[in-house]
């Protein structure tokens, strides 16, 4: 059996309180990749969050829950948090990704997340090929 790089199950089973992280902040426009590039809409958190969320997010792949507007539904969410190195962004970027299909955009919306768990650590590719490869291994 060959070794996976991912991890089958990641974070705690348990999230502890102290480790939740919220965030929010009006929907703001992106780079515009997410959706129309790489197929993953993403709802973007203004700038001024992800420059506070950086004291104490590591960069990388978080995820956990997140509600929009006066919704009171919660829906699960995967964040990339960071530089996104393959697109040699100049700013630190919170981009979540709702899994859910909505209707319309949201921009301007007040997007409220709350992160309980982290994934792996952001990655350069070598493409945006079906197979994407990283240029660094994430840590297990």
């Amino acid at each position: 059996m060959t070794e996976s790089i991912r991890p089958l199950i990641v974070g705690a089973d348990v999230p502890d309180r102290k480790s939740l992280i919220f965030l929010k902040g009006p929907v703001a426009k992106g780079f515009g990749r997410g959706g129309k590039e790489l197929g993953i809409p993403t709802a973007n958190l203004p700038e001024e969050v992800a420059e506070v969320a950086g004291k104490t997010l590591e960069t990388g792949i978080h995820y956990g829950w997140a509600s929009v507007g006066t919704s009171p539904v919660v829906y699960p969410m995967v964040m990339s948090f960071g530089w996104n190195p393959y697109y040699k962004n100049e700013k630190r970027s919170a981009e979540v990704h709702i899994m859910h299909p909505f209707d319309n955009d949201f921009y301007g919306e007040e997007l409220r997340v709350i992160v309980v768990g982290y994934i792996r650590p952001e990655a350069d590719y070598t493409s945006l090929g079906k197979e994407l490869t990283w240029l660094t291994h994430p840590r297990h």
